[in-house]
């Protein structure tokens, strides 16, 4: 299962999760089952708060589900319409969400959990920018 995760920087599994989808410079992609990652620029990244396309962000790469800190109502919206899951990542990095994610601890995120703004946290150790 190939699962992505929003990161500032490529420090391979030792990546923090960045806390917002959207404001996230790139994502990581990585093979649950191999641990493999892939690099993908957010393309997206100079969007319009809260016009925040996510399939364009992911420049096309396909992707099984999304392991984010914080997510805004328009890229949740959009994402689950393509069919992906998305679940609340928590803090720390991408080995740990990983780890937690195949033993289904990470939960699936829901519309009453988006962000509602910049600078708005939401109580899961992230806050959402």
């Amino acid at each position: 299962m190939k699962i992505c995760f929003p990161v500032t920087q490529n420090q391979g599994l030792e990546s923090r999760v960045f806390n917002h989808f959207g404001s996230a410079p790139m994502f990581l992609i990585v093979e649950s089952e191999t641990r493999t990652i892939a690099e993908v620029v957010n393309r997206d990244l100079n969007h319009q708060h809260g016009a925040c396309r996510p399939l364009r962000a992911l420049g096309g790469q396909a992707v099984d589900a999304i392991a984010v800190g914080g997510i805004g109502a328009g890229a949740l919206s959009g994402l689950m319409q393509a069919g992906l899951k998305v679940y609340q990542a928590k803090a720390g990095t991408i080995a740990a969400n990983l780890d937690s994610f195949v033993r289904e601890e990470l939960p699936e995120l829901t519309m009453q959990q988006v962000c509602g703004g910049h600078g708005h946290g939401h109580g899961h150790g992230h806050g959402c920018q």
